[in-house]
């Protein structure tokens, strides 16, 4: 098992318990450069608005340096970010990227759009969170969950306790999942796809789509839907989760595949969060501080106590964590080779727009 597929199974649940570019560019014609000290910083962010805005008003504090955030929709999650990046690509606007995920922010690295920055506030991370190139870090995960409304499905023994199950007749017009060609939706299809093998993924999606799946625009919909009792059953995020725990809807939390054994590569997917200083980006000095200050540990502490209750990967971070996220520390995590799901991306979103196209 390599360095990727090692990540999370080494490193996360031990917090649960407890080429690009070689030089740095600049950008010319940008209307703040290196030097300019009270520049506000570019972020370019796909982390939900309302988890992210309170931070970046402390690094104002902080600092004395505005963070100027440009968000995505939740329909069209970190996606069009992404798109937007590899447009802006020759005349930089973003300094930093915060992506909801890994693999796209991989897949930047890849085009050369990323800067290398070993920030100081990187070195408590496990290696396995840091891109040996210095051109990201990983941080503050969240997992792919099922979520289940208990008035459907009051015993624990009728719920679904696998992805691959929903698929069954039994679950027909009854399973509630976001736009799979956007954000950690479609980062997930691309981890099944390296995972369960291309042939067995398609036929999986293919599989939800004939059993009537509900699409909606994003993860918070579909927990929504279930939280209402419109669907039995959501795959989406803890963090949108919680929200409809918070709620007080009739539902629970399922850490799918949890009980696979030690060789099955199935199991729950944890995706984490990465920062990322953009090549050429008009405002480098800004962008190392900022980037310092996400990843430090009171800002991880922050995301796991705050309403997205984001599970910190700074081993030195100590945070309380919801019983409803706790429960995630026995569950056996999906060893996924996020290179190699960012390998098969094209050919996962090409499928997915065929599969889904409405």
């Amino acid at each position: 098992m390599n360095r990727m597929r090692l990540f999370l199974a080494l490193g996360l649940i031990v917090a649960l318990a407890s080429g690009c570019w070689n030089t740095q560019g600049t950008n010319k014609d940008s209307t703040h450069g290196v030097g300019d000290d009270d520049a506000p910083v570019v972020l370019y962010c796909a982390q939900d608005k309302e988890f992210a805005e309170g931070i970046l008003g402390q690094f104002r504090d902080n600092t004395g340096l505005a963070a100027t955030p440009k968000f995505d929709t939740e329909a069209d999650k970190s996606v069009s970010l992404v798109v937007e990046l590899q447009s802006e690509r020759e005349r930089p606007r973003c300094d930093v990227f915060w992506n909801n995920e890994i693999v796209s922010t991989i897949r930047l690295q890849r085009m050369g759009l990323l800067e290398p920055y070993d920030s100081p506030s990187a070195a408590a991370y496990p290696a396995s969170a840091r891109d040996t190139n210095h051109c990201w870090t990983a941080f503050a995960a969240r997992a792919r969950v099922l979520l289940v409304n208990t008035d459907l499905l009051p015993t624990p023994a009728d719920r679904p306790k696998s992805l691959l199950e929903l698929t069954d007749v039994k679950w027909k017009n009854r399973v509630v999942m976001a736009r799979p060609q956007f954000g950690t939706s479609a980062t997930q299809a691309a981890c099944l796809f390296d995972v369960l093998g291309p042939e067995k993924a398609k036929k999986y999606y293919e599989g939800l789509r004939d059993n009537g799946v509900w699409i909606t625009p994003g993860n918070k919909q579909a927990a929504e839907a279930v939280g209402r009792g419109q669907g039995a059953v959501a795959v989406t995020d803890t963090d949108d989760s919680l929200e409809e725990i918070k709620a007080g809807s009739h539902v629970a939390i399922i850490f799918p595949d949890r009980d696979r054994g030690a060789g099955s590569r199935m199991g729950t997917l944890f995706l984490p969060n990465s920062v990322a200083i953009i090549h050429g980006c008009p405002n480098p000095d800004g962008a190392k501080k900022l980037v310092d200050f996400l990843l430090s540990a009171d800002v991880e502490k922050q995301l796991a106590e705050g309403p997205s209750h984001q599970i910190p990967l700074n081993p030195q971070v100590q945070a309380t964590l919801p019983d409803a996220i706790k429960d995630g520390r026995t569950a056996h995590p999906m060893a996924v080779d996020f290179e190699k799901a960012a390998d098969q991306w094209d050919d996962v979103q090409r499928f997915l727009r065929d599969v889904f196209a409405r």
